[in-house]
């Protein structure tokens, strides 16, 4: 006797059903379109429920994936996966697409090391047509995907699903404005669980979507616009807006008729009764773009999920039963929220600090802010171009703008950083959460290149947290500086647990710390490796090596005294730090290049983060195989002196 889940009960608990779990009989979406329409239903709830176990035992993302159940069925029954195109935009929402795609054996694997991504790639199946992690590529890949279809002469379809958040993001309406210019024969699904940009979903909707999407009202349509080419063109063009008109009238959808899809919907994203007539007859259309409203509810069918404020976006383990997420217990506050608490500190001192996020004020802290100051505070949606050219208007009013961005998430604004804020020397402060690896979200969300891609940039200073009472005091100094933009990165996670500083104290710019010293071997640390470069200070003092350690606190400027006082005065230097070639390091070779530190003997390593994408996997276990913990400094540092010298510091 089989049991699962009855995911719509208040409480969840196991109950016995009659039936053989149709679950066991998918491993691949051919073997759902052979199941019965009738059978369907029965499917998505297997599904839900088995997706809400998995991520009970693993963490990720619960709530997107839950919304899109019925849909992720309906498209795999519709849609002849994977000759037909099938791309999830961001891909938190994949994991049922994953479970129905050969994948549901390894889903107690995901986002562990050596297990699934936590979201869809092109390495991990044949059903991950494009890779993802980063919102509003999808519209654009699919168009993309359409055109060599169609060069090729090939006959699939291509279909593109997008949340209403990544809508907010403009290259999503680049991507649909060239589309429909094309002509391009492509569907989008927009899935609409939070915005609520519809009118109210019901039976009637349901009943209109199905005929404007069907072969007759089209062929109708097609056969109208033909006859009404032969009336002269002013009453050409009022006809085709009338019927466009009347349309997005009865059903919505205006803007996207202007950008020239062909608009279907809204329609109720659970209903499989009303989503399985519209996506056969977007199947079925031959020419030009198609957009399909589909209504869902983010966290559907749990019911903690859905009385949750996020939906249980991200969840860590969780009871299934209570929904009871099991969080680590630490006696250190997490940077986020030291970043939170001294930004407000700043803002209650200076009226003119205000905060700005792109669609993450809870990721980013901006909650905690939001509660003392909403009227300073500004989400402008999955739009960061926008949000730093904002903050560089804010800056040009007067206003002390900290735009908060993780790190991976700037990279989307390089051009707005580089024109509109560097080039202008405007004082915008930007706070990089999620510096260095983040574990389980993987190479899409790691924090790799932002010291490389700063640190070049003429007019900036950029800082870097050792731990979280250095944290403070860069917020402070951030809210002092007035000169041009800087930055401060620190990490995801806790602190170290350092005794905190009440408020911060602003920081003189260009200038690092000696935290021990020491005469042989010099470890300059950037960033929250300072810890494992006193551990690994430690180890080479019992190797007969004495050791100073340095936190440079700035990648740019540079503490230029005392870095050639560290050359100086030691055998070998090491700069540690947590970000990719050409950040830190690089500036640091440069420097001692230039005033001919490296021509007397000194040896000098750089320790970065690999040249590559590295995989999802505990953060601890990344440093360790990227050689910047405490061992793997300890292993630069000998290896630099060779076995010679580090025999000669032991007998002495």
């Amino acid at each position: 006797m089989s049991v699962y889940f009855d995911i719509r009960a208040v409480k969840v608990g196991p109950i016995h059903m009659p039936h053989t779990p149709l679950l066991d009989r998918i491993a691949a979406p051919a073997d759902v379109r052979n199941l019965p329409v009738r059978s369907l239903r029965q499917l998505a709830d297997e599904l839900r429920s088995e997706t809400i176990d998995a991520v009970s035992v693993t963490g990720g993302h619960l709530g997107a994936g839950l919304g899109v159940v019925e849909l992720t069925v309906a498209l795999h029954y519709v849609f002849d996966t994977p000759n037909d195109v099938l791309i999830w935009d961001v891909g938190h929402q994949a994991y049922p697409h994953k479970i129905l795609t050969g994948r549901r054996d390894r889903m107690r694997t995901i986002r562990q090391g050596g297990g699934l991504s936590g979201f869809t790639n092109r390495s991990e199946s044949a059903f991950d047509p494009f890779g993802a992690g980063h919102s509003s590529t999808s519209i654009s890949a699919a168009l993309g995907y359409a055109v060599a279809r169609d060069l090729e002469g090939a006959k699939r379809n291509v279909v593109a699903v997008i949340g209403d958040g990544s809508m907010s993001a403009g290259m999503a309406y680049e991507a649909m404005n060239n589309a429909g210019a094309m002509d391009a024969r492509l569907i989008v699904i927009l899935n609409d669980n939070d915005m609520s940009i519809a009118p109210p979903v019901g039976a009637l909707s349901a009943h209109l979507a199905r005929l404007v999407s069907g072969e007759t009202y089209r062929g109708l349509r097609e056969k109208a616009k033909k006859g009404a080419k032969k009336l002269p063109k002013f009453l050409f063009e009022k006809a085709r807006r009338a019927e466009e008109f009347a349309r997005a009238f009865m059903t919505g959808g205006t803007l996207f008729e202007e950008l020239g899809f062909y608009y279907v919907g809204p329609i109720d994203g659970h209903n499989l009764d009303h989503l399985l007539p519209v996506l056969e007859n977007a199947r079925d259309a031959t020419e030009g773009p198609i957009l399909v409203h589909v209504v869902t509810q983010k966290g559907k069918g749990y019911a903690p999920a859905e009385a949750s404020d996020d939906k249980y976006h991200g969840v860590v383990k969780f009871d299934v039963v209570t929904g009871t997420q099991v969080k680590a217990k630490s006696n250190a506050p997490a940077y986020t929220r030291v970043f939170a608490d001294h930004l407000v500190k700043a803002a209650a001192k200076d009226e003119k600090v205000v905060a700005v996020t792109a669609a993450m004020p809870t990721g980013t802290g901006l909650d905690v802010f939001a509660k003392s100051f909403p009227d300073r505070t500004f989400d402008v949606g999955i739009a960061e171009q926008h949000a730093v050219t904002f903050a560089a208007g804010l800056a040009c009013g007067g206003f002390k703008p900290f735009v908060a961005i993780y790190s991976t998430f700037l990279q989307r604004a390089y051009d707005q950083i580089v024109h509109d804020v560097a080039l202008q020397n405007l004082p915008v402060r930007f706070a990089l959460d999620r510096a260095g690896y983040v574990g389980a979200d993987g190479p899409t969300h790691s924090g790799s290149f932002d010291l490389a891609f700063l640190g070049c940039l003429p007019n900036f200073v950029l800082m870097a947290a050792a731990d979280e009472a250095e944290l403070a005091h860069m917020v402070a100094t951030a809210a002092a500086h007035e000169t041009g933009p800087i930055a401060f990165r620190f990490p995801r996670g806790e602190g170290v647990g350092v005794e905190m500083p009440e408020h911060g104290v602003p920081l003189e710019i260009g200038k690092g710390r000696v935290v021990r010293e020491g005469s042989t071997v010099a470890l300059l640390s950037l960033g929250t490796r300072l810890a494992d470069c006193l551990r690994a200070a430690d180890e080479l003092a019992g190797h007969g090596l004495s050791t100073t350690v340095a936190d440079a606190r700035f990648a740019k400027p540079l503490d230029e005294e005392l870095i050639l006082r560290l050359a100086r005065e030691h055998e070998v230097l090491v700069t540690v730090e947590e970000g990719s070639s050409g950040g830190f390091g690089a500036a640091v070779l440069h420097l001692l290049a230039a005033k001919g530190a490296l021509d007397h003997g000194l040896k000098v390593r750089t320790l970065t983060l690999p040249d590559d994408f590295v995989e999802h996997d505990a953060p601890a276990k990344m440093y360790a195989d990227a050689g910047l913990d405490a061992p793997g400094i300890l292993a630069a540092v000998l290896g630099a002196l060779g076995s010679a010298r580090i025999e000669a510091a032991r007998r002495a």
